[in-house]
C-alpha cells in the first residue's frame, strides 16, 4: 500500500505530477506556491514534510559495533546525539545505500528513502548472526527546519539534527508518526511556514547533496562526492577514513590515496529559456560528446533552473556544456575540487619516478 501523508489533505497540496525516480512519493511537492515558500526561508524557516522516509531502528548491546563493521561512518565510539550521513558498498566500493543516522540513548535511528527501506532492512538482518543487536521498523517521520529564525520544537520529538551542508541552516527531526500533524501544527505556531519537498528539493540541489536514485548510479564511488568524505575532525561527513574494516573500505582507501575518481558530481545552471525543461537521466554533453547525466532538475527561487549532474573529472569548469537540449554551466563557486586534499599515496609514487 503506497503511503499518503495527512498533510496531503492541506489546501493547495499538490504531489509531484510527472514520473520520477525522487524520493516524493505521498508526500506534497508544494502547498500551491512553491517559489513562494522557498523564498520564506531567507529571514524566516520553513517546515517540510519528509515523512515518506522510512526509519531502522538498531539497538542492543552491539549494535554501535554491529554497525561500524557494516557502514562507512565511525560509530563504535559515537556518543549520544551523534548524527552524520553514511553509506552502504559493496565489496567494489560502489554506493547500494546512502541513509543519514542519529544516535539516541538507547538505539542507533537509521532514516532512509521509501526505495531503499527494504533492501537495507533485509542486508543489516541477514548480518545480525551472533550479534546482540535487535534490526526493527521505527514508526517515526521526518520534519526538515530550513532557515535562520528560531523555532520552538514540539514536546513529542524523538531526535534532533542539526545536518551539516553547504546550504541554509537545516535541522532534521524525528516525530512519532501519529503526531506528525500535531507537531506540524506546532512549528506553525511558533513562526515555521509549513513549504513543500521542492523547495528541500531546490535547497538540495544548491547544496550539492545527490540523492542517490536520481543523481548517482550503480557504479558510483563515494569520492564521486567530494563533499561526503571526512577531511576534517570536526565534520563526520559520509564517509570516515580512520575507522576499521568495512565492505568496500579498499576502493575508497586506493582513491584517497592514489588514484581520482573517474567523474564528479556538479552543480550546474541551466539555461531557462530553452523550450523544453530538461529531465533526470538526460545526457550532458560537450561538443556533441556525452560526458555525463543529470540528475536532480528543479527550479530554485533565486538562481533559477538548476540540476546536479555527474561528469567525467576531465571536464574543464568552464566548459559550454549541453543538458538535455539546454545549454549548462558548472556552478564554479560552490562545486569542490575532487582532487582536494593531498593523497600521501600518490605523493610517494611521484618522489619514486622523480616528479
Amino acid at each position: 500500500m503506497s503511503y499518503s501523508s495527512p498533510l496531503l489533505q492541506r489546501t493547495g497540496a499538490a504531489e509531484h505530477q510527472d514520473a520520477t525516480v525522487l524520493d516524493a512519493q505521498g508526500v506534497a511537492w508544494h502547498y500551491g506556491n512553491p517559489l513562494g515558500e522557498q523564498r520564506a526561508a531567507d529571514g524566516g524557516t520553513i517546515v517540510i514534510d519528509r515523512s515518506q522516509r522510512r526509519v531502522i531502528r538498531v539497538s542492543g548491546k552491539d549494535a554501535a559495533e554491529f554497525l561500524n563493521n557494516l557502514l562507512s561512518q565511525k560509530l563504535d565510539t559515537a556518543p549520544v546525539g551523534f548524527s552524520a550521513g553514511a553509506l552502504d558498498l559493496d565489496i567494489q566500493g560502489h554506493i547500494l545505500h546512502h541513509m543519514d543516522i542519529v544516535r539516541t540513548e538507547d538505539a542507533f535511528l537509521i532514516d532512509v528513502p521509501a526505495a531503499q527501506f527494504d533492501s537495507l532492512f533485509k542486508f543489516l538482518t541477514m548480518m545480525i548472526f551472533w550479534s546482540e543487536v535487535t534490526v526493527e521498523e521505527a514508526d517515526i517521520a521526518i520534519l526538515t527546519l530550513l532557515g535562520e529564525a528560531d523555532v520552538s520544537l514540539p514536546p513529542m520529538v524523538e531526535f534532533s539534527r542539526q545536518v551539516q551542508w553547504p546550504g541554509s541552516k537545516r535541522v532534521d527531526l524525528g516525530i512519532p508518526r501519529e503526531s506528525l500533524v500535531e507537531a506540524t501544527k506546532h512549528l506553525e505556531e511558533s513562526g515555521a511556514r509549513l513549504a513543500g519537498l521542492m523547495a528541500f528539493t531546490a535547497e538540495r540541489v544548491r547544496a550539492r547533496e545527490p540523492e542517490l536514485a536520481a543523481d548517482l548510479d550503480n557504479k558510483s564511488i563515494p569520492h564521486e562526492v567530494p563533499q561526503w568524505i571526512s577531511r576534517d575532525a570536526k565534520n563526520p561527513a559520509h564517509v570516515h577514513l580512520n575507522k576499521g574494516c568495512y565492505r568496500g573500505q579498499e576502493t575508497v582507501a586506493r582513491v584517497h590515496n592514489l588514484g581520482r575518481p573517474p567523474r564528479r558530481l556538479v552543480l550546474l545552471h541551466l539555461d531557462g529559456s530553452a523550450d523544453a525543461r530538461p529531465a533526470t537521466g538526460d545526457p550532458v554533453t560537450l561538443d556533441g560528446r556525452t560526458v555525463g547525466r543529470l540528475g536532480t532538475v528543479v527550479e530554485h527561487a533565486d538562481y533559477g533552473p538548476l540540476a546536479l549532474a555527474l561528469i567525467k573529472r576531465s571536464i574543464p569548469d568552464d566548459a559550454k556544456l549541453d543538458a538535455g537540449g539546454a545549454a549548462a554551466a558548472i556552478d564554479t563557486d560552490v562545486t569542490p575540487s575532487a582532487d582536494a586534499g593531498e593523497q600521501a599515496g600518490r605523493s610517494a609514487v611521484d618522489r619514486l619516478r622523480g616528479r
